[in-house]
Order: structure tokens, then C-alpha cells, then sequence
């Protein structure tokens, strides 16, 4: 039988952390590796998480909601400076958590009704849309006399941002203030900032915020055809939700429906470019793409580290968790797990149990827009296969990825092509 640790014994005996670097996402996998060999549930005193990387546990407390809630996903992993706290609260700052931080019967309550308003027949009606976007950015990233791209920049930056702006009811003219406002978040949320570089970041989530706000409020009086119009006209005809509760649907989805997509986009093409013959077989039948999409989703996903809260004292592998603790699922160490994935190391658009991965979560937290996300980088992969088969990554290229406690995101992912 498996002992059980204490918690003083284990962070009192770990100055060592088999290479893991909590907010450096340029290659954390050898560092999983070292962590589900070694330390499969580790207390990191730098954060004050309890770190899990083995797929069998990430898995069990996804499920088991009532121990491990998810109340503390969304909090600032640093604390606010007293200036950041002053201007948000004195802008009337007080977004919560769409669905991901809240617990049954919130959750349940609030997930109800959106889900009856993210349906697959509005994702449907968009997709001629998403095609003709992902055709318009990639020829025009072609046409440069260059013959050099980026495919952050030209592709996988706009699409997903115009794609959840028009599912919201926003405007799409505004992508870059979306763009800066997200970036906002994720930086106050899962970022490693000192006081002073929180300032402007507070600023934008005020004006972030307000916008969510002022688009509820403007659904009440045009009752337009988009997903915030739908949960007011839910509303008005009895469901459960309040216009608060709303507009933190909206700001989550503004957030999670473009961020983590420009990601999935652009970490497909760069993990297929980088592997060859993989993208020829992709190339060569458009069919292979979904399955492709899901090993890109195991092997790199958006998403490396999701947080939860033990309720009570309990058990994670073995190991003894105190009430209150906070934890990090390594979702990205997980899909990786020789246990579960054979040679899980390895990319390979053939393997038969790719689908099994944990980028979406697991549970009652399962990802609400995951057929979303999949639907826009299945289509950029059917474009860019036809319009440009011939695609590498550039010479030399030194991808890079953002500092973060839970998002994988390259800051560029550079191409090139010939005539």
C-alpha cells in the first residue's frame, strides 16, 4: 500500500524541482517527465501549489468536484498591488468567474443556460464565415513578395478573435482593444507581475469589464441574434440568470474563446510543420485532420495547468493534502503519461487514443466551446493544407513561448514558403 506523506515532510524536504519552472513554458516537458517519475505530487514552496503530473490523478480530482473545487481558477496567482486593487475598485470592477471558478449549484445553474445558447447549430451557421476569414488571412499572408510569414500574426491571431466577437454580439473592428484587454487578464490572472507592472493591466480590465457590461445592457434594448442576446431573451422568459452573471459569461468567453484558440492554431501548424511527414499526411487527406487536431491537443495543448482547492483533508497519489490547499493539475504532463499514452513523447497523428487527453478538463468543468475550438482549427488546417501545401517553418526559427503559470502560447511561430 502507497504512504502517506504529511505535508510538513514534503515541503520541508524540497529545495530540489526535478527542473519544473512554474511560469517557463519555452519546453517544461522534460521537466513533467522528471516530475511524474520522480515527485508525482509535489509541494512547490515558490508557489504554494501542490503540483500533480500523473494522468490517473489529474483525472480523479477533476472528477471529484465536491473535495477539489474550482473556486480558486481564476484568482490572481500573484496578489494585487494596492494600486491595481485601488483602480479596480474605484472603476467598479467586479467580474467573476464565468463557469470555470464556480461550484454546483451556481455552476450547474449558470451552465444550464448557456449551454442551451452555445449550441452546434450557431457554431454551424458560422462556419462559412471562419472558412472565408482563414482563406482572406492566409492569401494575404502569401501574397508578400517575401515569402515569409508568421502565423501568429496573419492567421491564428485575428480568426478566433473575429469568430467570438461575432458569436458574442461584439464589434469586430475592435480586435486589437479585445486582444490587449485579454492579454490583460492573462497577464493579472496567471502572471508573475510586481506591483508597479499590474498598474495599466488593472486599467484595461476596468474598461474590460465595463464593455461586458454595456453589451448586456444593450442586448435588453435590441434583443440582437448573438449568444448574449440569447441569454437575455433566456432570461426575460424565466431561466435563472442574472445580467452580473451574464456579462461573466461574456467576459470569460471574450477571453477563453479567442486566447486559447489562437493558440491551438497556431501550436497545430507549428507542431505539424515541425514534423514533416506528418503534414504531408495531412496534406494528402484533409480527412486525417480531427484526429490531428486531438493529438495536437495531447501533445501540445493551450492549456498546460488548471488550479483547485481541497475542501476537506484528503489524498492525491498517495499523498496526504490538507484542507485549504491549492493545487495545479499539469493537464500538459498528463497527455503525456507513458501509463496512459504509449510513447507519449512522440508525435503521431495516427494514435488511436489521442482523444483520451485532459486539455479540456474532465468532468463537469469539461471545456463548454472545446467543439469550437476544434471546428476553427479544423479548417485552418483544410485551408492552409490547399492554399499552401509547401509551408515550413522558417530556417533557424527560435520559438518562443510567454511566461505563465497555466497557458502555453508562442509569441511567433515563423514560415516560409516558395513561389
Amino acid at each position: 500500500m502507497t504512504s502517506t506523506r504529511s505535508l510538513a515532510g514534503t515541503a520541508s524536504a524540497c529545495p530540489v524541482h526535478h527542473g519544473y519552472e512554474p511560469f517557463d513554458q519555452d519546453d517544461p516537458f522534460p521537466s513533467y517527465a522528471a516530475l511524474r517519475a520522480q515527485e508525482p505530487v509535489m509541494f512547490d514552496k515558490r508557489t504554494g501549489y501542490w503540483v500533480v503530473s500523473r494522468y490517473d490523478d489529474i483525472k480523479a480530482v477533476f472528477e471529484d468536484w465536491e473535495t477539489f473545487s474550482s473556486e480558486n481558477a481564476q484568482a490572481p496567482v500573484r496578489e494585487r498591488g494596492p494600486q491595481a486593487r485601488q483602480i479596480m475598485e474605484e472603476g467598479g470592477f467586479t467580474a467573476y468567474s464565468g463557469l470555470s471558478a464556480r461550484v454546483p449549484p451556481e455552476h450547474t445553474r449558470i451552465r444550464k443556460v448557456a449551454a442551451k445558447a452555445f449550441t452546434p447549430r450557431r457554431f454551424k451557421v458560422l462556419e462559412p464565415e471562419i472558412r472565408a476569414n482563414v482563406v482572406r488571412l492566409v492569401e494575404a499572408m502569401l501574397a508578400r513578395p517575401e515569402r515569409r510569414g508568421d502565423l501568429v500574426r496573419d492567421l491564428a491571431h485575428d480568426l478566433p478573435t473575429i469568430t467570438i466577437l461575432t458569436l458574442i454580439g461584439a464589434d469586430v473592428d475592435k480586435i486589437g482593444t479585445f486582444k490587449r484587454w485579454s492579454d490583460s487578464r492573462s497577464a493579472m490572472t496567471w502572471g508573475d507581475l510586481s506591483d508597479d507592472e499590474q498598474v495599466p493591466h488593472a486599467r484595461n480590465l476596468v474598461d474590460y469589464w465595463a464593455e461586458c457590461r454595456r453589451l448586456v445592457a444593450e442586448a435588453h434594448e435590441t434583443a440582437p441574434d448573438s449568444l448574449v442576446g440569447d441569454m437575455v431573451r433566456m432570461q426575460a422568459e424565466g431561466d435563472p440568470i442574472s445580467d452580473h452573471e451574464i456579462a461573466s459569461v461574456c467576459y470569460s468567453l471574450l477571453f477563453a474563446g479567442h486566447e486559447t484558440t489562437t493558440t491551438l492554431i497556431s501550436n497545430a501548424l507549428r507542431v505539424l510543420l515541425s514534423h514533416p511527414e506528418q503534414w504531408q499526411r495531412v496534406v494528402e487527406d484533409t480527412g486525417r485532420i480531427p484526429a490531428a487536431v486531438d493529438e495536437v491537443l495531447r501533445y501540445s495543448p493551450s492549456i498546460v495547468g488548471w488550479r483547485r482547492r481541497a475542501l476537506r483533508d484528503a489524498e492525491i497519489g498517495g499523498v496526504a493534502i490538507p484542507k485549504g490547499a491549492d493545487i495545479l493539475l499539469l493537464m500538459g504532463s498528463a497527455n503525456r503519461d507513458e501509463s496512459r499514452f504509449e510513447d507519449g513523447e512522440a508525435f503521431d497523428i495516427s494514435r488511436p487514443n489521442a482523444r483520451e487527453h485532459l486539455s479540456f478538463g474532465f468532468g463537469i468543468h469539461y471545456c463548454l466551446g472545446n467543439m469550437l475550438a476544434k471546428l476553427q482549427t479544423r479548417i485552418a488546417l483544410e485551408e492552409v493544407a490547399r492554399l499552401a501545401p509547401g509551408l515550413r517553418l522558417a530556417d533557424h526559427a527560435d520559438i518562443h513561448f510567454g511566461r505563465n503559470l497555466s497557458f502555453r502560447a508562442p509569441a511567433a511561430v515563423p514560415v516560409t514558403w516558395e513561389d
